[in-house]
């Protein structure tokens, strides 16, 4: 027996997997425990996934949860700033957003990377893409929107399959050469890549460039060699090309 409510309660599974506190009179409750996380998680990639704001019954439809369930998590996720709300529909929040740029696939590659992916994109007009291996995918970690916006907009967290010119340079072992696309994927684009790796030659990431169709990919591969050779140096030298000065703590907001 409940002491608080005078209703008996048992904690199990709900019909779509999540599990839940049921009543006596039927109506269930926030999920709780691991089905707590599992359903607030399965509700940050919908929103993920959704690419824009999202209302509750998209959400709940979209994650088999009881719409009353997803109100009181999306209540709880705002309230911490992992979402936002905007009248009566939900996006991705500023918090969340600062807990994943603190994620490092490999110790320093992303500050490594930042300089020769703005000057890669600066000589070929290029979109430019950093991606390492994640999930039998190619997951991009930095990015430099080039000439191909809008045809095929860049960005942190896509993934392309394995079988583009980024997974291919990402899984396969190459001495040397770069993995070369010529609209074998999308019809009017084009992509040169290449492996990054350490100094002691271990894969860690893939960098690509992709152009519209048409261009020459022989200086284009030679541009992207020249990219990820100055990653493996700034790994070499710390991941970030040297020793930064912190911000002042004055500078900043806790």
């Amino acid at each position: 027996m409940d002491t608080d409510t005078g209703m008996d309660t048992h904690a199990g599974a709900g019909a779509d997997g999540v599990g839940v506190t049921a009543t006596r009179d039927g109506h269930r409750r926030t999920p709780r425990g691991r089905g707590v996380l599992e359903g607030a998680f399965a509700l940050l990639d919908a929103l993920r996934r959704n690419g824009d704001e999202a209302g509750v019954t998209e959400l709940a439809l979209a994650c088999g949860l009881p719409k009353g369930s997803v109100h009181r998590l999306l209540d709880q996720l705002a309230g911490v700033g992992a979402v936002e709300r905007v009248g009566n529909r939900y996006r991705v929040g500023p918090q969340l957003y600062r807990l994943g740029q603190a994620w490092e696939p490999h110790p320093g590659l992303r500050p490594a990377a930042r300089l020769p992916l703005q000057r890669l994109r600066a000589v070929t007009g290029a979109s430019v893409v950093l991606v390492v291996l994640r999930e039998e995918a190619a997951l991009t970690v930095g990015s430099v929107p080039g000439d191909l916006e809008p045809l095929l907009p860049v960005r942190n967290g896509l993934a392309f399959r394995l079988d583009t010119a980024a997974g291919k340079a990402l899984r396969g072992p190459r001495a040397s050469g770069a993995v070369l696309d010529r609209e074998d994927v999308m019809e009017g684009v084009c992509c040169a890549s290449l492996p990054v790796r350490t100094p002691d030659g271990r894969t860690v990431a893939a960098l690509a460039a992709l152009v519209p169709a048409g261009r020459r990919l022989d200086g284009l591969a030679h541009a992207v060699a020249g990219a990820g050779a100055a990653i493996t140096r700034a790994l070499a030298g710390g991941g970030g090309g040297g020793r930064r000065r912190p911000l002042p703590p004055t500078a900043l907001v806790p």
